[in-house]
């Protein structure tokens, strides 16, 4: 089992509920007056410098006035030389390790900007820090066959003439005049969400340096206008793609790289990169994850038993399920984004967060209440886009199902354990044959996902001490939250997953790779608390971990857990509130919490466990 823990003592009853009531405290403070959450994204290092770079090469280029665009720049740069690390390299946010795109786009945002003679030292530094890393071999070591983030770094390298444009791989940008639907069948080199990066820096690299075949020539000089036309079709009214800074910055300075800054695209792109930049002159990686901050705030919440329906934050959530196919994945109506804003598209994470929130407050309105009425029928909207979301493998993917090619479009266990989660509750409602097929298919692709030692890895999330940059602890309490909800915590599979969590757990009583965090244990704890019977040893050292935090006053501390596409860092400062909250308000809800129900070990609860058949 585990270490030997530094702090065994159980939290009292008491020192639960006051570390309870500070953190559901701070959670409410950062609700808005609308009655949801907004949060705030960590700072980015690549966001900033994509900015930098972006508006510099607009300026330049005719599409952005001085005046528009030189304070921002003075600024962005500034903070990139306050922020670098102390090795010379950047990492994505100022609590990231340095990597090296975002050291390479933080030298290359300098170079374009043109003030590389008043950072020498800085730059030199960075080169050195470029070098060690492997540089061009090291980029592309980093991101593999994927080349949805390689290829938009290494353009904007070039543009600022560090690197040669033979180093960068043609990208078919011709095939986003296809229908939409046929993208999933085209094979294309990038995700499914960066048709915008492939059009964009498609035609730059062709302006730049056209094919040597005169055929491919001329059907790419054919294609320029109508990929055109999908990448003014596909941005949102916002102005920024997915509402992401580094995603913009690279089509906006692709655009102004080939003259067409003035375009509508690049002029609306250029307005979203200044509206997004912050008061410390850094940008982050998108503007917020409301409503998915929000979903998670509400299952936290009601999970520590608290009422919820009569909050003002419903009308909200419904309005942000979205009623249209969206034009960017052609995703069918039904499912929610990350964000009420614009740029955000349909996903397969969020969906099921809105799904259980709906849920929650269908249960606890009256039986006559108006209102179910419509719950109803937003979660058989979301049920139905869920559905038919789901991969060939049992599993589901983020936004467009069938494109398994790269890893960011494949199936994920953190991801089918939510979807399945939301399908379960809203079984009686929806199509109940229908969801039952694919929950055996669902559970079928998480007990082949299942590793060796029990654990399962997450899509989105990771931890940058891991050595494969891996968050199991993450995905494993993800999936374990889907046993425990349909009933299945006893299973053999289940309990494979529960002895990992207590096997890799710290000996402070916390869970993260080399460093607690709260986050982590958090997640840890509260699957820990599903085990039937006492209290686990694990569990309560865990929240014994967790009440000292809340005590030290660091509960607030935000780790660098999540993944923002192709392994680019972020921290959330909603997220230690919000699975705090969680944690802590389900040990509370479970029984009465007194010393005779604590230090048991995983291992006794466990023989007493009947011996049910893995029903997967």
């Amino acid at each position: 089992m585990s270490a030997t823990l530094a702090n065994p003592t159980p939290a009292t009853s008491q020192q639960l509920q006051s570390a309870y009531a500070r953190v559901r405290q701070l959670l409410e403070n950062e609700r808005t007056d609308q009655g949801h959450w907004t949060g705030q994204l960590s700072a980015s290092a690549l966001s900033t410098a994509t900015a930098i770079s972006a508006m510099s090469l607009m300026q330049q280029n005719g599409g952005a006035t001085k005046q528009q665009v030189d304070e921002p720049i003075e600024g962005g740069i500034s903070w990139l030389a306050e922020h670098v690390n102390e090795d010379g390299g950047w990492g994505d946010t100022t609590k990231s390790y340095t990597n090296i795109a975002t050291t390479m786009l933080a030298i290359a945002a300098i170079r374009i900007a043109d003030r590389e003679a008043e950072y020498p030292a800085l730059i030199e530094r960075a080169e050195k820090t470029v070098d060690a890393l492997g540089r061009l071999d090291g980029l592309r070591a980093r991101y593999g066959k994927d080349k949805t983030f390689a290829i938009p770094i290494l353009t904007n390298c070039a543009l600022a003439k560090s690197c040669p444009w033979e180093a960068i791989s043609a990208l078919p940008f011709e095939l986003a005049c296809l229908p939409q639907s046929w993208y999933q069948f085209a094979r294309l080199p990038v995700v499914s969400y960066a048709i915008p990066a492939l059009v964009a820096i498609g035609q730059a690299r062709h302006f730049h340096r056209p094919s040597a075949w005169p055929w491919v020539r001329w059907l790419r000089n054919a294609a320029v206008e109508p990929s055109l036309r999908v990448l003014e079709r596909m941005q949102p009214e916002s102005g920024g793609y997915l509402e992401a800074v580094p995603l913009t910055s690279f089509v906006v300075m692709s655009l102004a790289a080939m003259g067409r800054g003035e375009s509508e695209v690049g002029k609306k792109g250029l307005q979203f990169i200044l509206d997004s930049r912050r008061d410390d002159n850094s940008w982050p990686i998108d503007t917020n994850l409301a409503t998915w901050n929000t979903t998670l705030a509400i299952n936290a919440c009601a999970g520590a038993g608290e009422q919820v329906h009569d909050w003002p934050c419903w009308d909200w959530l419904l309005k942000c399920q979205f009623s249209q196919r969206h034009a960017s994945t052609g995703a069918a109506p039904g499912g929610w984004g990350w964000t009420d804003l614009s740029g955000a598209v349909p996903d397969a994470d969020d969906t099921p967060g809105a799904l259980l929130a709906l849920r929650t407050c269908f249960e606890q309105l009256d039986a006559d209440d108006d209102r179910q009425r419509d719950l109803v029928d937003a979660a058989v909207a979301g049920v139905t886009w869920l559905l038919d979301m789901q991969n060939r493998d049992g599993g589901w993917p983020t936004f467009c199902r069938g494109w398994g090619k790269l890893p960011f479009d494949r199936s994920g266990s953190d991801l089918t354990a939510h979807a399945l989660r939301a399908l379960h509750v809203w079984r009686q409602e929806c199509s109940a044959e229908r969801i039952d097929r694919a929950t055996r298919k669902g559970q079928r692709y998480l007990s082949k996902q299942q590793r060796p030692d029990g654990s399962w890895t997450p899509l989105w999330f990771g931890n940058q001490d891991h050595p494969d940059e891996e968050n199991p602890v993450y995905g494993t309490s993800k999936v374990l939250f889907y046993y425990r909800d349909s009933g299945q915590i006893e299973t053999s599979v289940a309990d494979r997953g529960l002895r990992y969590l207590a096997q890799t757990q710290n000996p402070d009583g916390g869970w993260g790779s080399q460093t607690s965090s709260v986050e982590e244990t958090s997640l840890a704890v509260e699957a820990l608390l599903a085990c039937p019977g006492p209290v686990a040893t694990e569990a309560a050292s865990g929240l014994s971990w967790l009440v000292q935090t809340v005590d030290d006053g660091e509960v607030s501390s935000e780790s660098p857990i999540g993944f923002y596409f192709a392994k680019l860092w972020y921290h959330e400062r909603l997220y230690p509130l919000i699975f705090a909250t969680s944690a802590l308000g389900r040990a509370i809800r479970k029984a009465e919490l007194g010393p005779s129900t604590w230090n048991h070990p995983l291992d006794a609860v466990s023989e007493k466990k009947s011996a049910k058949q893995d029903e997967t």
